[in-house]
């Protein structure tokens, strides 16, 4: 079982070739194919491949990442291979480019082992809304693994892969990573190029990593940040070396007061915030509650500015350009209705209706002008936390993984969102650590927040707090 990078490198450094690591994944991925994390093994690309990176390690001109095996979210373009983004729409595509992020480890030697498996086009908390059908837990499968990478967070979870890549809107990394046991990370808005990356709403949208050590997410984030000419809305801000991680001391730490006191919260996840806490404060950090008042207003800012924006993002699969046609289809108006009427599952049509009321005549000042005005407030607000602090703790998610089909309300499973939409509003950067089991048995996270392009702190902190909590 090779978990991380460093038992890859291990491995490697042992005797063992890029080739037997590779066929390792490949047979633990057969194994449990009845979780449906892959919509799509390479194993002809990844063979060959490690072939290539072995006949790099013995010239002494392999990159940093020889031997770590990746999977990619089924939104995420990689060149001559299928995506999707698990939805009939995209039926048979196949990426013309790698996404820069895929590109970037991928000139370090990285192996890309698959596709796989989400919500359709993102959008969902529970992996559910895929047509390919739902994401098991692997850690029980008669639960969800959480959405909308949660294809990305098993197969890390249950050794499919060293490393997967995820996207996240309004949570889609990090929650699936509370619910697995793993480490998601979400960086600042402009640190990851999203030039590859299927879009769902482009103001929110980031590429992160799924691991299982913090040291490996930060490599990845590493790697994979910094400036593309590709993509307008990133910034050029030098990329610090957050895979050197630093001992940090006298942390000021700011614990959001809501999510704790929340009558959604799970009582034993309030209970092991408060153990975090404690822990923290006896290593000598100053922790703090702090009200942020804004938080039952946060999820419908979200829906109402995310689904505006997959409106418009999602106009361009029609049926005429490329994906999936309707064969019934006769006219151009036919093939716009029909193609879309039956590429598109349930809830991607639900959150396209939503988003063009939203910025329909009438409507646009009342729901969309309002949405982005409160999105200044909560950044205004969030700016001035970490003026007070270094860092910001909050439960990743309210509870752990639920049961498969036990939310079927729509507005109940967009509330699972609730601690994780904040990061995707204001552009912060925020990651998801295990930090406890359940008396059920099953892990959830804490999720940890720092200030905009404050990545190295993040990591720092991050470790600091494992640190705390181990000792």
């Amino acid at each position: 079982m090779y978990n991380t990078f460093a038992e890859v490198s291990n491995a490697l450094a042992s005797g063992s070739s890029v080739l037997d690591i590779v066929k390792h994944y490949l047979t633990v991925i057969d194994q449990q194919k009845e979780l449906n994390a892959f919509i799509e093994v390479f194993q002809d690309s990844a063979l060959e491949q490690a072939s290539l990176v072995d006949q790099k390690r013995a010239s002494g001109k392999a990159g940093r990442l020889a031997g770590m095996v990746i999977g990619l979210k089924d939104n995420i373009c990689y060149k001559g291979h299928q995506v999707s983004a698990s939805s009939n729409i995209l039926t048979g595509f196949e990426s013309l480019f790698s996404a820069t992020a895929v590109q970037r480890l991928l000139d370090e030697d990285a192996i890309v082992i698959g596709r796989l498996n989400c919500d359709e086009f993102a959008m969902g908390s529970s992996n559910e809304t895929s047509a390919y059908g739902p994401v098991k837990n692997n850690l029980d499968p008669t639960r969800v693994p959480g959405g909308s990478s949660g294809g990305s967070a098993v197969a890390v979870s249950a050794g499919m892969c060293t490393a997967a890549l995820g996207s996240d809107t309004g949570g889609s990394i990090r929650q699936p990573a509370s619910f697995t046991g793993t480490f998601g990370l979400k960086p600042t808005y402009g640190r990851i190029s999203r030039h590859g990356l299927i879009a769902y709403a482009s103001s929110f949208d980031q590429i992160g990593p799924f691991t299982n050590s913090l040291e490996d997410a930060a490599l990845l984030l590493e790697l994979m940040a910094g400036s593309d000419e590709f993509d307008a809305t990133l910034s050029e801000k030098p990329v610090e070396q957050f895979s050197s991680i630093d001992n940090v001391s006298s942390l000021r730490i700011g614990v959001i007061q809501e999510t704790i006191t929340h009558n959604g919260v799970d009582p034993e996840v309030t209970a092991r915030m408060n153990e975090v806490i404690k822990g923290l404060e006896s290593h000598g950090h100053q922790v703090q509650l702090v009200s942020f008042p804004y938080m039952d207003y946060m999820v419908p800012t979200y829906y109402v500015l995310s689904t505006a924006e997959a409106s418009s993002n999602l106009s361009r699969f029609d049926g005429v350009h490329y994906g999936y046609r309707s064969p019934d289809a006769k006219g151009v108006e036919e093939t716009y209705k029909k193609s879309r009427s039956e590429g598109f599952g349930k809830e991607v049509k639900r959150r396209i209706m939503a988003g063009t009321f939203v910025l329909s005549h009438g409507y646009y000042d009342a729901y969309y002008t309002k949405g982005q005005k409160v999105r200044r407030v909560l950044k205004d607000k969030t700016d001035e936390l970490f003026n007070q602090f270094d860092a910001v703790i909050l439960p990743t998610t309210p509870s752990t993984a639920f049961e498969l089909n036990a939310v079927s309300d729509p507005i109940q499973m967009y509330l699972q969102d609730i601690f994780t939409v904040h990061a995707n509003l204001t552009g912060n950067p925020a990651i998801s650590l295990p930090i406890g089991h359940h008396s059920n048995g099953l892990p959830f996270g804490i999720q940890v927040m720092t200030a905009q392009f404050a990545e190295k702190k993040l990591i720092d902190t991050s470790a600091e707090l494992i640190k705390c909590m181990n000792e």
